[in-house]
């Protein structure tokens, strides 16, 4: 037992051993269900314990940037955690593209839109006055949905009806509440108990900048091999089914592994 005197002392280094022991997981708001699934599994399998915040990838890398205490950044993109690289944040050599995602256009059911069948053609619909999709000044989603608007020649004339979620998990929300009638999504986020009872489109992938979600370990993390670890478990057979059960599909061609 710690002598009286040093007593204070221990407790605040038992509290830091604890802490380097949890796994601090910043990852992009599309990966709300997905993650959760794959730190349950990791948990089990190594017994490190992982502490999960969600938020859009510009913000968290302008966190990073600031001393947030995260030991490894899960982006929307490749973007952010290249610059956390430049600026000396991350690690080079753990640069990962772990998948890539897809955008839906997703609305709930009673709306009757008839997505499926009209995909886009649906935003022209009178009913239509809102469409939610994340902020692209941050969220790559949102760049990707600006991006796939523009191809189909819709932006221009549905611009006006746009609302900007801080993050996709956000933008997904304004459709489910019916504060937006259509929500241009992550359609990782469509596999939510919630929202498989609405009617969705799958964007083609050739209508937008491919989504290439990458990772990286951050420079200052105490926790580096933990860090380490868990992306090997994220790019495993087994990381790879649990990603693709939410529709998030390996890396492209080209991509870093």
């Amino acid at each position: 037992m710690c002598p009286q005197l040093t007593f204070l002392l221990c407790l605040l280094l038992l509290a830091s051993r604890l802490d380097a022991q949890t796994l601090r997981v910043a990852a992009a708001a599309d990966l709300q269900l997905v993650m959760n699934d794959l730190g349950k599994q990791f948990e089990k399998n190594s017994g490190t314990k992982l502490a999960i915040s969600y938020g859009s990838s510009g913000n968290f890398q302008a966190q990073l940037e600031n001393g947030a205490p995260f030991d490894i950044f899960f982006s929307a993109d490749a973007m952010y955690p290249e610059r956390l690289v430049k600026a000396g944040v991350a690690d080079a050599q753990s640069l990962t593209v772990y998948a890539q995602g897809h955008l839906v256009l997703w609305a709930l059911a009673g709306e009757h839109l008839g997505l499926p069948e009209k995909g886009f053609d649906a935003l022209k619909d009178s009913r239509v006055q809102k469409i939610a999709v994340a902020n692209p000044e941050h969220a790559p989603y949102g760049r990707a949905a600006v991006a796939a608007l523009k191809k189909a020649s819709m932006y221009e004339k549905i611009k006006e009806k746009l609302v900007y979620g801080e993050n996709i998990s956000q933008a997904a929300q304004f459709a489910q509440s019916g504060s937006a009638q259509v929500g241009i999504i992550a359609l990782s986020l469509t596999f939510a108990g919630s929202m498989k009872g609405g009617e969705k489109w799958e964007i083609p992938a050739e209508d937008y900048p491919p989504i290439q979600q990458e990772a990286v370990i951050i420079n200052s993390s105490p926790n580096k091999p933990a860090a380490k670890a868990f992306l090997e478990f994220v790019k495993s057979q087994e990381g790879r089914e649990i990603l693709s059960d939410y529709g998030l599909t390996p890396p492209g061609a080209g991509a870093k592994l």
